[in-house]
């Protein structure tokens, strides 16, 4: 059973013989559930509903949507309060991005992944945090360029790769197989521990090691981390994709949803941050 990058798709829980959350293998029949999720303490709330219907694409699409439209709307309102009062806009990236944060270890760890109101939740506070990132990315207040414009251009992008991504995956040009699976989990390491070392070195030399300081190594590292989120979200839609043949129930797209939407936040920023550094360029 391949795993993913993505934390909330990889700590879904597996039973042995390769079914999610004992949802059971692909040749489980829906009924089956009741007496599989009344044998796990962790799995009583579905002993109400032994019935569940199990995931579909529609729900997967659906309840993506829905978190994709609450984290807009957040980051909308977030982008607007802080253009009329900059002094939030700090404010609203550390606590968003903390709450955001948090939510997401409680979603993970606690396997509430399937929870929508922690998704949601989730959903609304990184639109805080988002939306005042995306302000001071661009606002020249916070040495930022190219305004809403390049905030638009960044939207763009994000969903543009999304699309293209989902494409290489439905046709198959780029097969997820466990050995394409652990290289990008270990470039993903890789660049965590860079970023983390630059944050570090950041503290005694102005710059760090200049990977986030907007010059050619910064660039280069940007378009790397991009292109490492964009190959993540194939290992993403091969996860919900078991899920599915797994006859998960339908609330674990609330779990799918959370774990693409985190994903796209990632590229975003990502890719927001590659705008900047061109447009000072």
């Amino acid at each position: 059973m391949r795993t993913t990058s993505n934390p909330v798709f990889r700590n879904l829980p597996r039973q042995e013989g390769g079914g999610y959350a004992n949802f059971g293998s692909g040749a489980a029949a829906p009924g089956q559930f009741g007496n599989q999720y009344g044998e796990h303490p962790e799995y009583q709330p579905y002993r109400t509903a032994p019935t569940t219907r199990a995931m579909t694409i529609d729900d997967v699409v659906t309840k993506t949507g829905i978190t994709l439209g609450v984290l807009s709307l957040s980051a909308i309102i977030s982008y607007g309060l802080t253009n009329a009062n900059t002094s939030l806009a700090p404010l609203f990236v550390i606590g968003g991005g903390l709450i955001g944060l948090v939510l997401v270890l409680v979603a993970t760890f606690g396997r509430k992944m399937d929870n929508p109101v922690l998704v949601l939740s989730y959903a609304a506070a990184e639109g805080v945090f988002l939306g005042a990132l995306s302000f001071m990315f661009t606002s020249v207040e916070f040495g930022g360029v190219g305004g809403s414009g390049l905030i638009g251009q960044a939207v763009l992008g994000t969903f543009g790769v999304f699309a293209g991504m989902l494409v290489v995956y439905k046709t198959g040009a780029i097969r997820v197989t466990p050995r394409f699976t652990r290289i990008i989990v270990g470039a993903m390491i890789g660049v965590v521990v860079l970023m983390l070392g630059n944050l570090v070195a950041g503290l005694f030399t102005s710059g760090g090691f200049g990977l986030r300081d907007g010059g050619p190594l910064a660039i280069i590292f940007s378009l790397v981390v991009i292109a490492i989120a964009a190959f993540s979200f194939l290992l993403d839609f091969d996860a919900a994709d078991q899920l599915i043949r797994a006859q998960a129930p339908e609330r674990a797209a609330w779990g799918v949803a959370l774990g693409l939407t985190i994903t796209l936040v990632w590229l975003y920023i990502e890719i927001l941050r590659l705008l900047s550094y061109l447009q000072n360029d």
